[in-house]
């Protein structure tokens, strides 16, 4: 299908000549914004070049957004958290400067493993969902998995004669967060699945944990002691490894709201 061209359109005419090529085209943000931006480049004397300058960088400004929406939906976090939200001052086992070097997102560049480790309300899950969101905005391919919800499935797929299909799936993306690491105890087979995984990945993509238990208390998670150093090696081996702290700074603020003189009507 073409469209007739025609010199010497009304405006009506142009404006549905332009809507009906958006639309051939699939160019979306055009059609919805070029009325406006044709009005502010009348206004402002903008050259014919500046304004289909404007008209391309708001159709590409758009589409970045909207992959960028697609790969932090595709990641599966439970919730939104973001770096912005994040109360530094509330847990200053948290260095700031710290996050925001990560959240440049060289580490995932490199290959390279991020453990956040402490006490539960100290910050870890919003950490991992925050800096799993900040790559997938930059364009990266990234996973969020529970633990355990990754081993059974690890194990449904291995009963399914599905195991590596599954492993080639999650060794695939550039970040796979993983978050109550250590929450659980899995058995031998669940364990040594996992670290197939992790093995798959070993320098190559780089995987976020989010973690209850210190290293040292692994072994409740992995029983075989072997098995948890190799485990431990591949998570800590050229990586960062954040230290939250054991006080929970979520109930603290519960506390703080609950100890607040109640407002007089």
């Amino acid at each position: 299908m073409t469209l007739p061209r025609q010199r010497g359109l009304t405006e009506q005419a142009a404006d549905a000549a332009i809507d009906s090529a958006c639309r051939m085209l699939r160019l979306p943000s055009i059609r919805n914004e070029f009325s406006d931006i044709a009005d502010r480049a009348m206004k402002d004397q903008t050259t014919y070049r500046g304004f289909l300058a404007e008209l391309l960088m708001a159709e590409c400004d758009d589409r970045a957004r909207r992959r960028s929406e697609r790969r932090i939906k595709a990641a599966g976090f439970p919730r939104e958290k973001s770096l912005r939200s994040f109360d530094f001052d509330a847990n200053p086992n948290i260095d700031p400067a710290t996050i925001h070097t990560l959240a440049s997102c060289e580490w995932i560049k490199k290959s390279q493993p991020l453990c956040l480790i402490g006490d539960s309300g100290t910050g870890k899950s919003h950490m991992l969902i925050a800096l799993g969101t900040e790559a997938a905005m930059k364009g990266y391919r990234v996973r969020y998995t529970l633990a355990t919800k990754l081993v059974n499935e690890l194990v449904e797929a291995a009963d399914e004669k599905q195991l590596n299909k599954t492993i080639a799936h999650y060794g695939r993306v550039d970040l796979l967060c993983i978050d109550e690491l250590g929450y659980m105890e899995l058995d031998r087979h669940g364990a040594e699945l996992l670290f197939q995984v992790l093995t798959e990945r070993e320098e190559k993509n780089s995987v976020a944990i989010a973690s209850n238990e210190s290293f040292g208390g692994w072994t409740k998670t992995f029983t075989d002691p072997r098995l948890c150093a190799a485990i431990v090696d591949r998570l800590t081996f050229n990586g960062t490894i954040i230290e939250t702290g054991t006080d929970s700074y979520r109930l603290a603020s519960t506390r703080a709201r609950a100890e607040e003189p109640a407002k007089v009507s």
